[in-house]
C-alpha cells in the first residue's frame, strides 16, 4: 500500500485527472447520460409494459424502495410509457442524437485519457455499436437487481454487477477507441472502475431514497431530475477518476515488468519527506495558536 499510495504515484494520478478536467468531464458525461437514458428508458419501459412487465417509473421505485414524495416525483417525471413504443420521426431523431452525444462524450474520455487523436464523427459506427452494448448492459444489470435485490443493501446484485461492468468497460473502451487501445492497457481501468461502481451502487441503495425525498420536497417533480443528475454525476466522477488511476496503475505495472521498480528506500524517503513536512506545519500551527492565545490573555 505504501508503494501504490506513495506521493510520486498519487501526484501522477492527480495530474492525469487534472488533464482530463475531471469534474467538468464528469458533469458533461452525467448531463449527456441523463439526456440519453431517460428517453431510452421510457422506450424500453414501454416495450416491457407491452409484454406484461412493470413501467419504468415503478421499476425505479421498487429498485430504490422509494416512498412518499420521492416515489410520486418519479411517477410524475416518468409517466406511463406504453405509448413510447411508437416513436414519431422527431422522437426517433432526438433519441438517436441524444444517445450518440452520450457515446461521443464517453469517446472523448478514452481519447484524452489514453492520449489518442480524436476521431469525432468518423467513429460513429462504433458509437452505435457501443449504444447497443450499453442497452444490453443496462438490461442485464436490471435483471440482476430484479433477481438479487432481496439481499441486504443489494450486495448480491452488486456481486453479479461487477463482472458485467468489467466486461462492458473493456469491450466499450475498445469500441469507442476504434481498437486503438489494447485490451491489456484497459485492464487496470476496467477492474478498478467495476469495483468502484459496484461499491457506489451499494451506497446509492442507501442514500438515493433520501436524496429523492429531499429534492422532491423542495422542488416537486423537477427534484427527481436533480436527484438523477446528482447520482449520475457521482457515477461519472468514479469512471473518470478510475480512468486516471487505472492508466497510471497500468504504466506502473509495465515499468515493474521491465524491472524499473523504484527501490524501497526511495518509497521510504518520499513518505519520510511528507511526514516531516506535515509535522513542521503542525508545529508551526501550534506555535501560532499559542502565540495568539498568550496575546489575548495579556
Amino acid at each position: 500500500m505504501t508503494f501504490w499510495l506513495r506521493p510520486a504515484f498519487a501526484l501522477r494520478v492527480y495530474n492525469r485527472f487534472q488533464r482530463l478536467v475531471g469534474f467538468d468531464r464528469s458533469m458533461a458525461l452525467a448531463s449527456a447520460a441523463l439526456t440519453a437514458l431517460i428517453p431510452l428508458a421510457l422506450l424500453c419501459g414501454g416495450l416491457a409494459a407491452r409484454f406484461g412487465g412493470k413501467d419504468i417509473a415503478e421499476r425505479i421505485v421498487d429498485r430504490y424502495g422509494l416512498i412518499g414524495e420521492g416515489a410520486e416525483a418519479v411517477r410524475r417525471l416518468l409517466p406511463e410509457s406504453s405509448e413510447w413504443t411508437t416513436l414519431g420521426l422527431f422522437g426517433g431523431v432526438f433519441l438517436l442524437i441524444s444517445v450518440l452525444s452520450f457515446a461521443r462524450a464517453a469517446q472523448r474520455l478514452f481519447e484524452q485519457g489514453w492520449d489518442l487523436p480524436p476521431l469525432s464523427v468518423r467513429n460513429t459506427v462504433n458509437g452505435l455499436r457501443w449504444i447497443l452494448l450499453l442497452a444490453v448492459y443496462v438490461v442485464l444489470i436490471g435483471l440482476a437487481h430484479a433477481t438479487f435485490s432481496r439481499r441486504p443493501l443489494g450486495l448480491g446484485a452488486a456481486l453479479v454487477e461487477t463482472p458485467l461492468t468489467f466486461a462492458f468497460l473493456l469491450w466499450g473502451g475498445r469500441l469507442l477507441s476504434a481498437g486503438r487501445i489494447p485490451r491489456r492497457d484497459l485492464m487496470s481501468f476496467a477492474v478498478i472502475c467495476a469495483l468502484v461502481l459496484s461499491g457506489y451502487s451499494v451506497a446509492m441503495t442507501v442514500y438515493l431514497p433520501r436524496l429523492f425525498d429531499s429534492y422532491a420536497n423542495r422542488y416537486g417533480a423537477v427534484g427527481a431530475v436533480f436527484a438523477m443528475l446528482s447520482a449520475l454525476f457521482g457515477a461519472m466522477l468514479a469512471v473518470v477518476a478510475s480512468a486516471a488511476i487505472g492508466n497510471e496503475v497500468h504504466t506502473e505495472i509495465t515499468r515493474i515488468g521491465r524491472g524499473e521498480r523504484p527501490p524501497d528506500n526511495e518509497v521510504r524517503d518520499q513518505w519520510a519527506a511528507v511526514l516531516h513536512q506535515a509535522r513542521s506545519r503542525w508545529q508551526t500551527t501550534r506555535g501560532k495558536t499559542g502565540f495568539h492565545r498568550r496575546n489575548r490573555k495579556s
